[in-house]
């Protein structure tokens, strides 16, 4: 019988899920099953003997349980995500497939017994503070524009707490801030304000950025490596049937400056203009990690300023040579 645990990704073949993948291919201890729904698999993971692929659809229990049976651990990192504008215009994308499919996802995990549960939260629910957030900052009051998405968050968490107290599966609920890095979603739809700048500052023909709002909304940045290696510490180290916490910089920068720092990295002469009528929303975020450092001894690594030359780089070589024009069609379903 194998020594190794089971262990399943799914989104696996999204922004955070290929991330977590990809780092977790080196590492012996695990035999790693990556789920996927409508992103096909790049050609060299899919030839990986390190890792089996399988297609299912989270909102259908047969498929749930098909993939969890006999699993140890789940890394889930399934979701459908967008940006401001689809979160403004179109709320219920990020409600009804959210919660359809983590409620199969949470059961079939009591159900087959499996042993850790890795849940990727966010940070909608909290509301603006002058200082970083902790996680019993939450006072049950949520912005407007965030309603749908964030209830829905707390109504998964709890579900992971729930599930956490009526059986012996431990579960983890991270509050991670705006991730970026390689393999994010590099398009001005549905991408994030990291993601999207990137596209822009590289592709402008006219010399001009146009950012959307006035630029004074502040964010709270982590590399996704920073992330993933939260993701393999915890399962090694929590204890605790149940834990929430904040991961994320530790502090927030503003639009205008993260533009500001992209376009001068790049190397590109552009302008910077800021469109208030376009959708945005203006609030200050960052978060305090203090209980993330305390209890696991994580802490942040990669410094923005690298991240960003990072992403620029994989940016060249991933979009403007054409070789992975896929990404930017990626999957609602993953993160």
């Amino acid at each position: 019988m194998s020594s190794k645990q089971k262990i399943i990704i799914c989104g696996a073949t999204g922004f955070i899920g290929r991330n977590i993948l990809e780092r977790f291919l080196d590492l012996p201890e695990y035999e790693l099953y990556a789920i996927f729904c409508r992103t096909q698999p790049p050609q060299e993971l899919a030839r990986d003997p390190r890792v089996r692929f399988l297609k299912a659809d989270l909102r259908i229990k047969n498929e749930v349980d098909r993939i969890l049976s006999g699993a140890d651990i789940l890394i889930q990192a399934a979701a459908t995500t967008s940006g401001a504008k689809d979160i403004l215009g179109k709320p219920y994308h990020h409600v009804t497939d959210n919660a359809i499919m983590n409620s199969l996802v949470f059961r079939s995990c009591y159900e087959n017994r499996v042993k850790h549960v890795v849940f990727f939260s966010c940070t909608v629910m909290y509301g603006e503070r002058p200082w970083p957030i902790r996680e019993s900052d939450f006072d049950y009051q949520i912005m407007d524009q965030y309603f749908g998405v964030g209830w829905t968050k707390v109504y998964l968490e709890k579900m992971c707490e729930f599930y956490a107290r009526i059986s012996g599966t431990k579960y983890t609920v991270i509050r991670h801030s705006n991730i970026y890095g390689p393999h994010d979603k590099y398009d001005l739809e549905r991408s994030h304000v990291f993601g999207a700048t990137i596209a822009k500052a590289m592709t402008v023909k006219n010399g001009q950025l146009t950012v959307w709002g006035d630029g004074t909304e502040e964010r709270d940045l982590l590399h996704v490596g920073d992330l993933v290696r939260f993701v393999h510490t915890v399962l090694s180290r929590q204890s605790a049937p149940f834990e929430l916490i904040n991961i994320g910089a530790g502090r927030s920068i503003s639009i205008k400056d993260l533009v500001t720092a992209i376009v001068a990295r790049s190397k590109r002469d552009l302008r910077i203009e800021f469109d208030k009528s376009k959708p945005t929303i203006p609030y200050k975020l960052a978060l305090n990690i203090d209980r993330a450092k305390n209890l696991y001894g994580w802490s942040p690594q990669i410094r923005l300023e690298d991240g960003i030359d990072e992403c620029l780089s994989w940016y060249r070589e991933h979009y403007m040579n054409g070789r992975d024009q896929a990404t930017q069609a990626a999957d609602v379903h993953e993160l």
